[in-house]
């Protein structure tokens, strides 16, 4: 097939989940190879402004100066504005040719970097939490010598990307006053993670810690009892969390603390990740403090967010493209699992890497499972919490019910404690349901994500999944409430009031 584009064509390229970006047609760098998955012509595009390169399938692209006033307006965000600056300047000085991508990204290096020396030298502070809200002014993140403005690692760009959606006349309709009394975030009733106490389950395991160095990307409400359990096993662990603060206690434990994803991957031989959801898996990888900046045939990536089957083969095609290996390895479990080590663990994707984490999988949990290729783990992930959603649903109904019948919710759960229905996940939910306090377990807007793209699946094999729509509706509606950050029994809430 004859190729479209030729070297220095400037254009208009999309990446999958990202807005069309302005860039150029260039020659590789040394370390990014093609991907051998797809048999469409593609282009290697350097993209303006954050100064990436990326493999791009030609239907992606589309000429610069045809599409500029159509695709100019598409993007309001800061990093987009400078990179539309950045190509318009390459224009004006009619464009220094990327002969050598690799000496070109160098010499973009060493300008920043030359520019942070020109400054006046400040004392070093304390790094703030990462939060959209917090200041007016650019702020910087370090990584390798290089400053890149944090406004443009929350922009809707191939880069790191954490930005609000925005607002439209539905988002306006949502936020209007109404009568409904937020509650507090379920996590204030979270008790404190002891990182430093070893579970009676962890010290019967007898584990043997592995020699390599892993990381870990996210330290929220699982990934936290993993990491613990990791460091309390012996591993040695480098760490990594949006918010710097609650990386302390790890570090009193005895982990290491990175300042960018890309430092921890540098750092480790294989790191883990588990943020929030498939966007947030994404801007940690393509991000340009992510993991594609310093990943390489030296280095593993296991991805343990919950996320579908599409995003997580877009990632291992990326980790891939730049000969690393990946792996990802879906939890099923809670709070309370990740704390004790008892975590099922699904996964699939480079075998190798599979073994080469067993230790650490020992650690997290009671058993983990090799699933084959990537996006089975991802897959049978979704059909067990889609089975979790509804039976928590059909769970909160009847409790709902019993309250409005006027038996004693109590003496309900005392009965069904004897039944065939029997099991801890509906036992713990009933308490938190009769407590009415739904410390958080199990986000319930991590449930509800979950439910969403277990619709998504069931669309994509046009299977009818009709209770899933409706249970998808009952925790989408508990979450407009305001009970998202509340354990998943929240849901309760909305079958009762």
């Amino acid at each position: 097939m004859a190729e479209m584009f030729k070297i220095g064509d400037l254009v208009w390229a999309k990446m999958k989940g990202f807005s069309p970006w302005p860039g150029l047609v260039s020659n590789p760098t040394k370390d990014l190879k093609r991907p051998t998955s797809k048999k469409s012509a593609q282009q290697c595009i350097f993209f303006f402004g954050t100064n990436n390169y990326a493999w791009i399938e030609e239907a992606n692209i589309k000429p610069y100066f045809e599409y500029r006033e159509r695709l100019v307006k598409s993007n309001k965000s800061g990093a987009f504005k400078d990179a539309l600056d950045a190509i318009e300047e390459y224009i004006k000085n009619n464009g220094a040719k990327f002969d050598d991508p690799d000496a070109e990204f160098n010499r973009l290096r060493e300008s920043l970097a030359e520019k942070k020396e020109s400054k006046p030298k400040q004392r070093k502070e304390k790094r703030p939490a990462h939060d959209d809200n917090s200041a007016k002014s650019p702020k910087k993140v370090r990584t390798n010598s290089v400053e890149v403005d944090k406004e443009s690692m929350r922009a809707d760009s191939p880069i790191l990307s954490n930005h609000s959606p925005r607002k439209g006349p539905a988002s306006t309709l949502l936020e209007r006053p109404t009568t409904i009394v937020r509650p507090l975030d379920g996590s204030q009733d979270t008790p404190y993670l002891d990182v430093e106490s070893v579970t009676q389950t962890l010290k019967e395991k007898n584990i043997m810690p592995s020699t390599l160095k892993f990381g870990f990307l996210g330290l929220g409400i699982m990934g936290s009892g993993i990491v613990k359990n990791l460091l309390n096993s012996g591993h040695s662990v480098i760490v990594w969390n949006r918010s710097p603060d609650k990386c302390r206690d790890f570090v009193k434990a005895g982990a290491e603390q990175g300042m960018t994803p890309s430092d921890v991957i540098q750092a480790a031989d294989i790191t883990f990740s588990c943020v929030a959801d498939p966007q947030a898996a994404k801007d940690m990888v393509f991000g340009n403090c992510g993991v594609l900046v310093e990943i390489s045939s030296a280095k593993g990536y296991v991805e343990m967010t919950g996320i579908d089957a599409e995003t997580s083969q877009d990632i291992a095609e990326a980790i891939n493209a730049k000969g690393g290996r990946y792996l990802e390895a879906q939890v099923q479990g809670s709070k309370v699992q990740a704390e004790e080590g008892t975590l099922v663990i699904l996964a699939a994707g480079d075998r190798s890497l599979f073994d080469e984490c067993q230790s650490c999988f020992k650690a997290m949990g009671k058993n983990s499972f090799y699933l084959g290729e990537v996006g089975n783990a991802s897959k049978m992930n979704l059909v067990l919490q889609l089975m979790a959603g509804v039976t928590l649903a059909g769970l909160a109904e009847g409790m709902a019910l019993a309250d409005r019948a006027g038996l004693q919710q109590k003496d309900v759960l005392e009965v069904l404690e004897l039944t065939s229905l029997a099991c801890p996940t509906i036992l713990d939910k009933g308490k938190a349901i009769i407590d009415g306090a739904f410390p958080t377990h199990l986000p319930l807007q991590h449930m509800q994500k979950d439910l969403k793209l277990s619709l998504y699946m069931g669309d994509q094999l046009e299977q009818p999944l009709p209770l899933t729509a409706s249970t998808n509706e009952l925790f989408k509606h508990a979450k407009r409430l305001g009970y998202g950050s509340h354990d998943a029994s929240a849901v309760y809430i909305r079958a009762r009031f």
